[in-house]
């Protein structure tokens, strides 16, 4: 199903997966109207632009697919702020 766009943007891709152990899902887009019509939004709430198409799929499928340094520096930063509460 895709997501609820703006009228100005076109659906260019979905990537299904999961960080942090919840399913997440990143929906690229191409907008126009923007300075940086190419970006990308994940139902977690992340999101990212880029002046070209090349930026948006490794960075779209690198925020679901994350790598072990990926998990664990998220891991870290968790464990960071939890020690300075």
């Amino acid at each position: 199903m895709k997501p609820q766009l703006e009228q100005t943007e076109f659906w260019v891709g979905t990537f299904h997966g999961s960080h942090d152990g919840i399913p997440a899902e990143v929906t690229a887009t191409r907008d126009d109207t923007r300075p940086q019509p190419y970006g990308w939004t994940c139902t977690c709430g992340a999101s990212r632009s880029f002046p070209t198409e090349q930026g948006v799929w490794p960075t779209a499928w690198r925020h679901t697919h994350p790598t072990r340094f990926d998990r664990l520096r998220s891991w870290a930063a968790r464990r960071l702020r939890t020690a300075r509460r």
